[in-house]
């Protein structure tokens, strides 16, 4: 008999007991381990390792697989914090939602069949643009294709899924960008009528993620590059940079995210220096 806790460690956390069965394990397995405390029993036929991801079992009890902009964060994809902090759930074309207590999930139905741990990424990602707008999708797409998530297959299937409306972002993506900081910046700047080149090898400088006006250079710096190394090397990059006639900005986290403002400000004017 295989060990129904082994079981669900290898098949992500949670499944359904007909799954456990196919590998050898019998109703009265289940029951006794559930009793011992070894798995346990979500609802009817659907067990996980007491462990697993509280929002994974969540969206197992009402009846499908994680989705939107938790699991793309579980899968390793960049996404901005969440607004709602609902459950979102993936029940496939017409899965069947199941009642459990304090129940506030968000359910989504799409094309395809609902497994139960987490929806594959192209199908959050057709989530994502339906709950949390076109930035945050914007982000996440290219940090999934950046990331080698989603194939050609995926990306075909997530532009049949959304709106038309959407074809513009899909076109604007594209897989090398670093971050999701990077990704926001782009975009924005789009949107104003910015044109810019993105990831530029220098000499003496090596690789900067973009360059506006010729002789602009924009720096998105996440939180990883806030250590005190990461500061000397950034320095000496920027020097590096103004000995070939550049002038470097860099901007963080807070800067892009919640205050736009103040980037815009900082950008405008250095266009200008460059065209004089």
């Amino acid at each position: 008999m295989m060990d129904p806790a082994y079981l669900l460690e290898r098949l992500g956390g949670v499944a359904r007991g007909r799954t456990l069965q196919e590998y050898g394990c019998s109703r009265t397995d289940l029951a006794e381990s559930a009793r011992a405390g070894g798995i346990r029993r979500l609802r009817q036929g659907v067990f996980a390792l007491p462990s697993a991801d509280a929002g994974v079992v969540r969206a197992a009890q009402h009846g499908g697989a994680l989705t939107c902009a938790a699991a793309l964060r579980a899968h390793g994809v960049w996404v901005l914090p969440e607004t709602d902090g609902r459950v979102h759930v993936w029940l496939g074309r017409s899965g069947r939602s199941h009642e459990h207590p304090e129940c506030s999930c968000t359910t989504h139905y799409s094309p395809g069949s609902a497994g139960l741990g987490l929806a594959p990424v192209a199908v959050c990602l057709i989530h994502a643009y339906r709950c949390l707008g076109e930035e945050a999708f914007f982000a996440a797409y290219e940090s999934a294709w950046n990331r080698r998530l989603i194939g050609a297959h995926d990306r075909a299937r997530i532009r049949r899924e959304l709106p038309r409306a959407a074809g513009w972002l899909l076109d604007l993506a594209r897989p090398d960008a670093q971050s999701g900081l990077e990704s926001l910046l782009r975009l924005r700047l789009h949107l104003l009528g910015i044109r810019l080149e993105c990831q530029v090898a220098l000499p003496g400088v090596g690789r900067v993620d973009f360059v506006v006006g010729g002789r602009v250079i924009l720096e998105a710096d996440g939180e990883e590059n806030h250590g005190r190394g990461r500061r000397h090397a950034d320095l000496r990059r920027d020097a590096a940079a103004s000995a070939l006639g550049y002038e470097t900005l860099r901007f963080d986290y807070s800067m892009i995210v919640h205050d736009w403002a103040t980037v815009v400000a900082a950008i405008l004017p250095a266009l200008g220096r460059s065209r004089s």
